[in-house]
């Protein structure tokens, strides 16, 4: 059988700036396509189609969103089965994190704050060409790992991606710690959550060695997740001297503050009103934005 989900975001945001930034108010897009088939009942193949609007404005980069200049693209193609009790993934153009279990319950407004701040770890991504297996052990205890290399060759000259995971999850909190090798970078994470009976609170700390690089760089996130009325206020904390963005152009710690409300319109349409600071030497960059996100 073959199933098909669908989802749709749009973001009406700007962007006011101390630093050398274009100043702007924009709108961006994204539209995915999944696509998924099972043959034994155990098994799944999975297919991502993306489009989205123009590369290089503020919502696709600091919002995280896809840039395909209006086109269909296709955004990876995986197969997972069963190997015994383990659970094993191949594919292309997918992160090895696709098997990891994670302990974020934190969503995240701008795409400072994926993953808890543990990104390159936590959520390790892929080079091209995926392999990896997850195993969940009785208890709530689970490992996971793989390596990803360039579409044009497998474990060749060019830098490839190893990653580790090793997680327990409850009811009510929950841990990850993970380790990623790029060969010229490692990266090591840890994050969290636990509930309590007012909200939800969520952490993460994430740390680097990266090659020509003299100091070791590293990241520390928490965020608070609590429902209030029909919808999810979220407010997050960053700082880190690993800037994605390079949002200052300088070797500064950047400090990244940020607060939203998720109000489900209906089980189809939530509305997302957001503001994010981020905070440098040289001034402050502030982006406010409503998001609008379909699934169906």
């Amino acid at each position: 059988t073959t199933s098909a989900s669908f989802s749709a975001e749009a973001i009406l945001g700007g962007i006011s700036t101390d630093l050398e930034l274009s100043e702007a108010v924009s709108f961006d897009y994204q539209y995915q396509i999944g696509l998924t088939s099972s043959f034994t009942g155990e098994d799944s193949l999975d297919v991502t189609i993306d489009a989205g609007g123009a590369t290089g404005s503020n919502s696709s980069a600091l919002f995280g969103m896809d840039a395909t200049a209006g086109v269909l693209t296709g955004d990876g193609v995986t197969y997972t089965f069963p190997v015994g009790g383990a659970t094993m993934l191949v594919g292309d153009s997918t992160d090895i994190s696709a098997v990891y279990t994670g302990a974020c319950a934190y969503g995240g407004f701008a795409d400072y704050m994926g993953n808890c701040g543990t990104g390159n770890s936590v959520g390790v991504g892929g080079a091209g060409a995926t392999v990896a297996a997850s195993y969940a052990f009785d208890g709530g205890f689970s490992l996971a790992g793989g390596v990803s290399s360039p579409q044009d060759e497998l474990l060749g000259e060019q830098d490839d991606i190893f990653g580790l995971e090793a997680a327990y999850t409850a009811d009510d909190y929950g841990v990850s710690l993970a380790f990623s090798d790029a060969e010229t970078a490692t990266f090591i994470g840890l994050n969290g959550f636990y509930s309590f009976d007012f909200a939800t609170l969520s952490g993460g700390y994430e740390t680097s060695d990266i090659d020509d690089v003299d100091d070791d760089t590293s990241s520390f996130f928490v965020g608070l997740t609590k429902e209030v009325g029909p919808g999810s206020f979220e407010l997050g904390y960053t700082s880190t001297d690993m800037d994605p963005y390079a949002v200052q152009g300088v070797d500064d710690t950047t400090y990244v503050y940020e607060a939203s409300y998720a109000y489900p319109v209906n089980d189809a349409l939530t509305i997302t009103p957001g503001i994010a600071i981020i905070d440098v030497d040289a001034g402050e960059t502030t982006l406010a934005a409503v998001k609008a996100s379909f699934s169906f």
